[in-house]
């Protein structure tokens, strides 16, 4: 009796020796990955502090075999540029504002005044939405697989010098601001009353620093202040536009990985934007009140004259957007916005 369950606890505890090596030599085989992200913001920035968490969360899960290296404030390159290496492999991912050189139709998510409030914006970019759902689809032919989101703000302008008259757009403003080398965004400056120089974010503060440009378009409070609070005096809280960041990763890559590695990238990623849903609005205040108290005035505008604005852009924007990327296209997105 003895022998017999001395076998057993041998063969028990062998298979479990068996059953132990297996694991270890499934997770020894289970692929390593080291990529890297970027992001245009400073470190510590609210967008750096979450890629930072996200990517925490994504070696923690994985059991640190995915290590994703954070490269804030355009350290990689603008990100255009970046846009591109991710579609070629030579970054893993990024998350940011959209590049427009290859496919003109991405100008259409920065469009002026899609959107009219926070409540109109997590309608305008939920993932079932046709704007949203075409977005990835056009990122998809570029190599870039999208996979989560990250709302920003709406949209400001933010000068070194007064402006005549800023609540209304029919008065010239005479001042040149820099705008994104998107076509978007130079009719809507142009709508409201500056004088647009497409210029990448990289070299904004240079050119506003040297008087090339005497503010800027594209960017919020957050963006502002973490950027430009040394060189700025005015703040327009313009509402012109709601900035939404993809977070994206390369094509190819997304294609090799398990549909384990996926999931948990998509779960990290998505928990990441819904936890930033939850705060951006309060986040977008507290921005302007920090400008205010940097000496930056802020200038805030009545309903009736960010209606005007808003008209305006419409009116000049819209029609020259729908132009460039295609009627079909524009009406196909823009069925469900009110």
């Amino acid at each position: 009796m003895k022998g017999r369950l001395m076998n057993l606890g041998i063969r028990t505890l062998v298979g479990l020796a068996s059953l132990a090596l297996a694991f270890a030599s499934a997770e020894a085989a289970a692929p390593q990955y080291k990529w890297k992200i970027a992001h245009i913001r400073p470190a510590g920035t609210a967008i750096d502090k979450d890629v930072h968490a996200f990517a925490d969360r994504v070696a923690k899960e994985s059991g640190g075999r995915i290590a994703i290296e954070v490269f804030p404030a355009s350290q990689l390159g603008d990100y255009t540029v970046v846009q591109e290496r991710v579609s070629l492999g030579a970054v893993e991912m990024q998350v940011g504002p959209l590049g427009t050189t290859v496919d003109k139709r991405l100008n259409l998510p920065s469009a002026p005044y899609l959107a009219k409030d926070w409540k109109d914006a997590r309608r305008l970019f939920s993932s079932d939405s046709q704007l949203s759902k075409k977005t990835v689809e056009l990122l998809q032919k570029q190599g870039l697989q999208s996979i989560a989101g990250w709302p920003v703000y709406f949209g400001g302008i933010v000068l070194t010098k007064e402006p005549a008259s800023p609540g209304d757009p029919d008065v010239p403003k005479n001042i040149k601001i820099r705008v994104p080398p998107i076509k978007s965004f130079e009719v809507t400056a142009q709508a409201l009353g500056f004088l647009a120089t497409p210029i990448p974010w990289a070299d904004t503060f240079t050119a506003m620093q040297s008087g090339i440009v005497n503010g800027a378009i594209g960017g919020g409070a957050e963006g502002y202040f973490a950027n430009f609070r040394d060189l700025a005096k005015y703040y327009l809280a313009v509402n012109d536009h709601f900035e939404y960041w993809f977070l994206y990763i390369n094509s190819a890559l997304w294609a090799k990985l398990s549909d384990g590695d996926r999931k948990l990238l998509q779960t990290a990623a998505g928990e990441m934007e819904k936890q930033r849903w939850a705060v951006a609005e309060q986040d977008e205040q507290a921005n302007e009140k920090r400008l205010s108290d940097a000496g930056i005035k802020v200038i805030k505008f009545k309903e009736q004259e960010l209606q005007k604005m808003a008209d305006k852009s419409r009116k000049v924007g819209w029609p020259t957007i729908k132009r460039d990327i295609g009627a079909e296209f524009f009406d196909q997105v823009t069925a469900d916005i009110k």
